[in-house]
């Protein structure tokens, strides 16, 4: 066992919802060795031609670990960890929402065009005809064709991509999105909260509505407060100041100000070291990814390995 490996108690945590075979090639590699390789590359950030050899083939681990964040297994197998964690803590849902910038590297651009590359396809053609071994479904899309498709835009930090995400009161993502660098982050509030999916003990929903919130000055609006009040979610943002003003030039027809609660408030630095936690694995403080779907898959195995470890 290497260092950053899973061990036998975490893949325990992980073997009961891993799929079985991907209908199309028979059996599959050992599971197991194929996600210390990719967990390897994670972590350190290393070219996938540059896999040690005890993690099999380099291909092997990188047409699972595309597959995987093409079809959602990634994301399935997220919220499965997130549902073990909180039956052993049963604590309550706290959300904490923010972003953070990703820098690109120039090796993540120049992806063919295809805006919605079919998982387990071979790669598209330029003028984006599916792959020979191209399947039914197709990954959720980013966006439209081209760099914007792909989560990849110019802001002041350059060539970058911007993670959107959640997470809960103890440093651990719960839903998280890839948009462009120059995206606005209230753009993407509704898409962040409504991604939470921790599922339940046996029968019954998945929760999807945290007991209450906290965000900074980016999310405070006059839509997503009314969003927020629609679904009866607790939350605590500040309000910006020319909103303020404006409400106060209006007198009584300014209604009243909305509830602030600094306590609160205070542990909102949650979300920030939640980041700090995303970005000590280098394949998520640097986009190598070309594809944007994929990226999202390697910052969502990031978030499994915290889970697991947390």
């Amino acid at each position: 066992m290497g260092r950053g490996d899973l061990s036998d108690a975490e893949w325990e945590r992980l073997r009961p919802f891993l799929p079985v075979s991907n209908g199309r090639c028979g059996r599959w590699r050992d599971h197991r060795q194929v996600i210390d390789g990719i967990l390897h590359r994670v972590r350190t950030g290393a070219q996938w031609r540059d896999l040690p050899e005890r993690f099999g083939p380099w291909k092997t681990v990188y047409e699972r670990h595309r597959l995987w964040s093409a079809d959602g297994t990634w994301e399935r197998l997220l919220q499965q960890v997130q549902a073990a964690g909180r039956c052993r803590r049963r604590n309550r849902l706290g959300h904490l929402g923010d972003s953070t910038i990703v820098r690109a590297h120039q090796h993540a651009a120049g992806a063919r065009i295809d805006p919605s590359p079919a998982p387990g396809s071979k790669g598209g053609r330029r003028d984006g005809t599916p792959g020979r071994d191209a399947v039914a479904e197709s990954p959720r899309p980013l966006g439209g064709g081209g760099a914007e498709g792909e989560g990849l835009g110019r802001s002041r930090g350059g060539f970058t991509s911007k993670l959107h995400l959640s997470a809960d009161g103890r440093c651990r993502p719960l839903s998280l999105i890839v948009t462009p660098g120059q995206r606005a982050d209230c753009t993407q509030f509704k898409p962040v909260l409504e991604k939470i999916r921790v599922p339940r003990p046996g029968l019954g929903r998945p929760r999807k509505k945290p007991d209450s919130l906290a965000a900074d000055k980016a999310y405070s609006n006059g839509p997503i407060r009314e969003y927020l009040r629609r679904r009866g979610i607790r939350h605590t943002i500040p309000e910006k100041s020319d909103s303020q003003a404006a409400r106060l030039r209006k007198g009584a027809r300014g209604g009243r100000p909305s509830g602030f609660d600094e306590d609160r408030y205070k542990k909102r630095n949650t979300v920030e070291r939640t980041i700090n936690r995303l970005k000590q694995f280098p394949a998520v403080a640097t986009r190598y990814d070309k594809r944007g779907y994929v990226f999202l898959g390697t910052a969502t195995v990031a978030s499994v390995a915290i889970w697991l470890r947390t």
